[in-house]
């Protein structure tokens, strides 16, 4: 079975986000100013063959703490849905 998985990778809360302030800043003066806390993460989409969505989920996980986040710096979640 194929499963595609979603995951989004984002700095954690304490930590400053200057892409995020910059970003806010830029709305701001565009006269968007209802808009703030703006955060900039990134998202990943891939494919996992497996059996079961519970392996797929366990692979996704493995992936995201060994390659895809840096646990000092960021947090991560995910959706995994089966491909028809």
């Amino acid at each position: 079975m194929k499963f595609r998985a979603e995951i989004d990778v984002m700095p954690l809360r304490a930590l400053l986000d200057p892409q995020g302030k910059a970003v806010t800043s830029s709305l701001n003066n565009i006269n968007l100013s209802e808009i703030s806390n703006v955060r900039i993460g990134k998202h990943i989409s891939m494919e996992v063959d497996t059996d079961t969505k519970e392996q797929a989920s366990e692979i996704v996980d493995k992936a995201c703490k060994l390659l895809l986040h840096n646990p000092i710096m960021e947090s991560y979640e995910f959706t995994i849905n089966e491909i028809q």
